[in-house]
């Protein structure tokens, strides 16, 4: 015997026949890309293959070419597609549990089997059709008994979760899911009775039903079968429609549904949560709305073609073979997938709606008709809570997801299609309108091009912001398969890079005290600082071509290999620096002031990217904030260390005024006061010893003589207006001076900087007067060899050159080409340092900037780490201790 192959038959056999063979080559097809799935992630041959799921292959195909065969000696006149449609979303759901969970794959392998025997005894019988119609009330009070047992004995497969289900001998066998294939039974051979000639005939002939039917939705609200139990209102008030033509029937029902939703979001927690994870997923994506985040982002990450099948990382969603499998194939297979999956249930509605328009009997015609809405009904609720159309009901979608009870009753469904399919050459019971059959079959319809319409939605539309999301984990499992880029210094000194093998990379932060800066990229964290900012070129997306990049997508479901980055950071002056602020709390920044490229930014206390998983939980709770890059994130008070800037302006405007006689300022705390002070206790008696050592007074003095227009108009100027364009978080600018009124004094003024703001600000009076755009990244290079440089904003000009010169000279510490300043700030009850500086126009070298900031009152070591990261650079060697 060749499966499914049967000489002189009917040409309906022989389309059967063709399309069980087309599944069978994709199916083949599809367990052939599962095994070679881990060589091509690993791009590689010496790999372990995956042969497991080809036990589930050949388990579905025996039993398949065996139920065929059977089947068409039995009854040949049957619809030719039904089988054809069972077999493929049986075939492709049971390869996908397979691909997920191979103990899952096996059990799936035996309930299918199981189905298809249970199928093939039914098939020896006579007169199912008819058996099941006379008893019908037995069959469904054996279904609401077993439902009611559950409440005695119910317990749940994997310990922990709600009692659905009945054990025996090992075996699991949830009541609901029978139940609803029973409701259909019963109502299509009660209805099929009755006569709905009046209202009054309508009320009491549907009186019987909407009793069981309320004591079965009662049992399943009980048990927080929610899903079940809306399947059931829908399927009731939609066979009810089938049998009386009435849309009032269908409003009453959404009317009802509605209804009942309502009050379970009152009554029940776990309605609410998923109600509220359905309105806004994003307010908790990492806590009650983790699963639809997750299923939405996997859809995204499926693309319109797939990340290939095995190659996608569906396992990120939980119980993935069960309520979100249909996400789990849209990542591995794309919209192409997601669109040919929905057509077979479109198919299978317009078989199944034909069916029952050529029904011999009211009675097969209904259940014909149920049977079809049950399962397109529970495909649109299943597959519109993975995509965040309807809130999720934890149901399965028929005959793909994993469970026993689930595929079992949607095999004896199909069956039951088949049986009334077979009576196709008889005169089909009269029709007294097709209204209800159209109205159904184009809303099933409806649903399905909504659902469609959405996963291009989540796949094309909103795919590059969802798979970019830093809780995407798919992007850290990119990494352990595909090289990311180095981080060098600007002199090619290796800062992070890749260490290990396909399959095992691991990122290597080389210097971990600029653990503030790079930042991290993390399965479990995500990313943060230059890994995150620079993901699109460490992994390979924003450097290539589009069609490159296509090309891995398609062939390895993966980007390309990265490119690499060179940074401005100088990592011998980063030591230096880190050095110096040793175990203290603050920040330094040192600049090329005329390029703006930053050679060195330490933020301290620090932490090790390396040691992430470790401390994680000790990081995030240090009131110290070592995961906190103190350089660009915290706004720090600057009243006082302005002084150059203020100077500046006043020379430039000529408009200097008098020192005044007392260089100290008193601040009220606590019904006392403290004392603000010059950084020096030399005697002081020119303005640019006043404004070098950051005197109070004196800035007061400056900040008077001018009037808040202009010194609004002298923070953009510096740069003090807007946070800078770098590729790290920062703070956004704070500078609130509304309310304040003219000739305010030092204490009224609320203006803030980062020191990276204040180094760019030095840079002004380093660079003659040009305030430049500070610049972290250097230049790109390609795996071809090729070297691509970044751009940044032209600079802008601050000050005269000829003034700005002359601040830095007459701040510049005896002729040595540097300039200084150093300035206490006072912030919440207590003083910080500030030191800014940098090279005179002596210096034939690039201009220098710096600005350093201590989280406490030691203005002197400020200056000293300041002055020496400035003198490493600008004294010769000789002269260096």
């Amino acid at each position: 015997m060749i499966p499914f192959y049967k000489p002189n038959v009917s040409r309906s056999s022989r389309l059967e026949s063709t399309l069980l063979k087309l599944a069978v080559v994709f199916l083949f097809i599809l367990a052939l890309e599962i095994t070679i799935a881990p060589a091509v992630r690993l791009r590689s041959w010496d790999v372990s293959f995956r042969w497991q799921h080809w036990i589930g292959w050949l388990i579905w195909y025996v039993s398949f070419a065996i139920f065929y065969w059977v089947l068409n000696h039995k009854i040949p006149e049957h619809d030719p597609y039904i089988l054809p449609i069972a077999a493929v979303l049986s075939g492709w759901g049971l390869l996908t549990v397979w691909r997920l969970n191979e103990s899952y794959g096996l059990r799936q392998s035996v309930w299918l089997a199981t189905g298809l025997l249970a199928c093939l005894i039914i098939l020896q019988k006579k007169d199912v059709l008819a058996f099941l119609q006379r008893y019908k009330y037995f069959w469904l009070i054996c279904g609401l008994s077993l439902t009611a047992l559950t409440f005695i004995v119910g317990t749940y497969p994997s310990g922990e979760g709600p009692h659905l289900w009945l054990s025996w001998a090992g075996l699991f066998i949830q009541p609901s899911e029978p139940l609803k294939l029973l409701l259909i039974i019963y109502l299509a051979a009660y209805l099929a009775d009755q006569q709905f000639s009046t209202t009054q005939n309508l009320l009491r002939s549907v009186l019987p039903t909407v009793i069981l039917i309320s004591i079965a939705f009662v049992m399943l609200v009980a048990q927080r079968d929610l899903g079940t139990a809306s399947i059931f209102i829908l399927i009731y008030f939609t066979v009810l429609y089938f049998s009386t033509g009435k849309r009032r029937v269908l409003l009453l029902g959404a009317f009802l549904a509605g209804g009942a939703a309502l009050i379970g979001y009152q009554l029940f927690e776990i309605i609410r949560s998923r109600m509220d994870s359905w309105i806004n997923p994003w307010l908790d994506p990492s806590g009650k709305s983790y699963q639809i985040v997750q299923s939405i982002i996997a859809v995204a990450a499926g693309g319109l073609f797939g990340r290939g099948v095995g190659l996608g990382s569906p396992g990120l969603i939980p119980v993935a073979q069960s309520d979100y499998i249909f996400s789990a194939i849209i990542e591995e297979t794309g919209l192409v997938g997601a669109l040919a999956l929905i057509s077979l249930y479109c198919l299978f509605a317009g078989r199944g709606l034909q069916i029952a328009l050529r029904s011999t009997t009211l009675y097969k015609r209904y259940l014909s008709a149920g049977i079809t809405a049950y399962f397109i009904i529970q495909t649109c609720i299943i597959a519109g809570g993975n995509l965040r159309i309807f809130p999720l009901t934890g149901v399965t979608l028929p005959l793909v997801s994993y469970g026993g009870s689930s595929l079992l009753t949607s095999l004896l469904a199909c069956l039951l299609l088949l049986l009334i399919s077979s009576d196709s050459d008889e005169e089909p019971y009269p029709l007294t309108s097709p209204r209800p059959f159209l109205f159904i079959g184009s809303a099933m319809l409806g649903m399905l091009l909504i659902v469609s319409l959405s996963i291009g939605y989540w796949a094309i539309i909103q795919a590059d912001t969802l798979v970019n999301r830093t809780d995407n984990a798919r992007r850290s499992i990119d990494d352990y398969y595909v090289q990311r880029g180095t981080i060098k210094d600007r002199n090619h000194i290796a800062l992070v890079t890749t260490t290990g093998e396909p399959g095992e990379y691991q990122r290597q932060v080389v210097y971990p005290l600029l653990g503030p800066v790079i930042g991290y990229t993390n399965l479990t964290y995500g990313q943060a600082g230059l890994e995150a900012s620079l993901d699109g070129y460490l992994r390979g997306i924003s450097a290539n071509s589009g069609l490159d990049v296509w090309i891995n997508h398609i062939l390895y479901g993966q980007p390309p290999a990265g490119s690499d980055i060179v940074l401005n950071i100088d990592l011998n002056l980063q030591k230096t620096a880190d050095t110096l602020l040793g175990n203290h709390h603050g920040a330094v920044v040192l600049m090329n002031a005329e390029s703006g490229g930053v050679l060195v930014m330490a933020s301290h206390p620090s932490f090790d990217p390396n040691q992430l998983e470790q401390n994680w939980e000790k990081w995030i709770d240090d009131p110290d904030y070592p995961l906190v890059n103190r350089a660009t994130q915290i706004n720090y008070p600057v009243n006082s260390v302005l002084g150059p800037a203020l100077y500046t302006e006043a020379m430039e405007q000529k408009k200097l005024p008098e020192l005044p006689s007392s260089l100290v300022e008193k601040i009220a705390v606590d019904g006392g006061s403290l004392k603000w002070e010059c950084t020096s206790n030399k005697p002081i008696t020119l303005w640019p010893e006043a404004i070098s050592n950051g005197c109070p007074g004196a800035v007061d003095a400056l900040y008077r003589s001018m009037d808040i227009s202009s010194i609004k108009y002298l923070l953009s100027k510096i740069g003090l207006d807007q946070a800078p364009s770098i590729p790290v978080p920062v703070a956004p600018a704070e500078n609130d001076l509304l309310g304040v009124k003219d000739g305010a004094d030092i204490q009224n003024m609320s203006i803030k900087a980062t020191p990276l703001q204040m180094a760019a600000f030095a840079s002004t009076i380093s660079a003659k007067g040009q305030l430049p755009s500070p610049r972290l990244t250097l230049s790109l290079e390609l795996k071809d060899g090729k070297k691509v440089a970044f751009t940044s904003a032209l600079p802008t000009s601050a000050f005269s050159s000829e003034t700005a010169q002359r601040t830095a000279y007459t701040l510049s510490i005896n002729n040595f080409p540097i300039w200084k300043t150093s300035a206490r700030v006072y912030q919440n009850g207590g003083f910080f340092a500030w030191f800014i500086g940098g090279t005179t126009s002596n210096w034939q070298g690039s201009p220098l900037a710096v600005a350093v900031l201590l989280e406490e009152d030691n203005p002197a070591l400020a200056e000293e780490i300041g002055i020496s990261l400035l003198e490493t650079i600008v004294k010769p060697p000789s002269q260096q201790e």
